[in-house]
């Protein structure tokens, strides 16, 4: 049984949760993932007396975000489920590649123990920041009886990391679960829950054997009105090893699209396509030999496909 005595470990990414600027009235100049896990916690009168350990993994602006920090973080969090005394990992993290943080993770983690994502759309500098009471309730849900899987606390709301999807560009309710919609809300200091809690869904790909760098190379591309397949011919030349296609509406493909594509296809490049809609992804087996991977975005499509090239190779 989980309980106030044992331990939420707290791993700072960065992001704007983390982030502060000169000026409090500003809410997009500031310099993300500028404090530290440490501080973090101790900004928080809440958290004072509760059984938490940090560690600042990285100070990144999310949109930064890499494989190495992907393979660390993964591995951390590896370390810290197995410990017997510890309730479950919260993760501080930017909102921009939030949700593809949330998909590798859902992938790639048997996290039979709450590992909590969280992030803030406002500063800690800002006159109201969003982020102590997401962190707030982040720790929270890390502690919850029975809670497992990789989830994100945000905005009063629990979302199962695989159905995550950032809706808007500043506002503080910027995500969403699409079609799937939240699994728990947090009220007057409990918890809602509407659905099960994620069960696991492990890719078959050797992760922890294969260094990053040497993890596939998986682009994305755009249909668009007036669009030109050379962008995909570019990218076969240069030596990309698979292509996400985001189509249009239903995962369409402007005809230069589907011909290079094609191309693509003969050259030995794995392609699949997804829709650049953020809900309802793509059903159906329209556009010929191209698969794709459902509901899944163009981003959670892009790191599924590179998980399955890292499967084939092994």
């Amino acid at each position: 049984m989980q309980s106030e005595s044992r331990v939420v470990a707290l791993i700072a990414t960065g992001g704007t949760i983390a982030g502060t600027a000169a000026r409090a009235d500003d809410l997009v100049g500031y310099d993300a993932g500028a404090l530290s896990a440490e501080q973090l916690i101790a900004a928080l009168p809440a958290l004072a007396g509760q059984a938490l350990e940090t560690w600042t993994l990285a100070r990144l602006d999310s949109c930064d975000m890499d494989h190495a920090t992907w393979a660390l973080l993964r591995r951390e969090l590896q370390a810290r489920l197995a410990r017997p005394d510890v309730a479950g990992v919260v993760v501080t993290h930017g909102t921009d590649t939030l949700e593809e943080t949330a998909w590798f993770l859902q992938r790639t983690l048997d996290a039979a123990k709450p590992v909590v994502l969280t992030a803030a759309m406002r500063p800690a500098s800002a006159p109201s920041p969003d982020g102590p009471q997401n962190l707030l309730d982040a720790v929270r849900l890390a502690r919850e009886p029975g809670a497992r899987g990789v989830l994100v606390a945000f905005g009063g709301q629990v979302f199962a990391g695989e159905d995550l999807r950032k809706l808007h560009g500043w506002r503080v309710d910027a995500f969403s679960a699409g079609d799937a919609g939240p699994v728990a809300v947090f009220e007057d200091g409990g918890l809602r829950r509407f659905r099960d809690w994620p069960a696991p869904a492990l890719h078959a790909a050797p992760v922890g054997d294969v260094a990053p760098a040497a993890w596939p190379r998986v682009e994305i591309v755009t249909s668009h009105a007036g669009a030109s397949g050379r962008i995909v011919d570019a990218l076969v030349a240069d030596g990309v090893h698979g292509l996400v296609i985001a189509g249009t509406g239903n995962g369409t493909l402007h005809h230069t699209l589907r011909d290079a594509a094609a191309r693509a296809q003969a050259a030995g490049v794995a392609v699949v396509r997804a829709s650049r809609c953020l809900a309802g992804g793509v059903v159906g087996g329209a556009e010929g030999s191209l698969p794709q991977h459902g509901a899944a975005t163009p981003a959670q499509a892009r790191i599924e496909l590179m998980l399955d090239l890292m499967r084939r190779r092994a």
